[in-house]
């Protein structure tokens, strides 16, 4: 029997094998869980993080939706500060839809492009 989550790592593994960060042109990662989202700008050629957001230190009162957008803003400044504009976006295996749709939004919003 598949559940949620081997469904999930089974396409993750699926959009990895065609997608990888490099040094131009970086991988823009988002996990969720439950209660949290964060979003990495990775370098997989090197093996390097080289911004990183996520909602741990946000006001928690506010809609998940809308969290997940200040954690798409904060990712596109931090990869901007770092001097990436173009990254390669990895949904890791979740659907485009719901808090992984608002975060990729808000990233193109705050500056950068995929």
């Amino acid at each position: 029997m598949v559940t949620k989550d081997l469904r999930r790592i089974k396409i993750k593994y699926r959009v990895r094998k065609k997608i990888s960060g490099t040094p131009e042109r970086p991988r823009l990662s988002v996990f969720r869980s439950n209660k949290q989202i964060y979003a990495q700008v990775i370098d997989d050629i090197n093996g390097k993080t080289l911004a990183a957001a996520s909602s741990l230190g946000i006001d928690t009162k506010a809609p998940k939706k809308e969290i997940a957008a200040k954690v798409g803003e904060a990712i596109a400044a931090k990869s901007i500060e770092a001097g990436v504009q173009t990254v390669v976006f990895d949904r890791n295996g979740y659907l485009y839809h719901g808090r992984v749709r608002e975060l990729a939004e808000a990233a193109r919003k705050g500056g950068l492009k995929f």
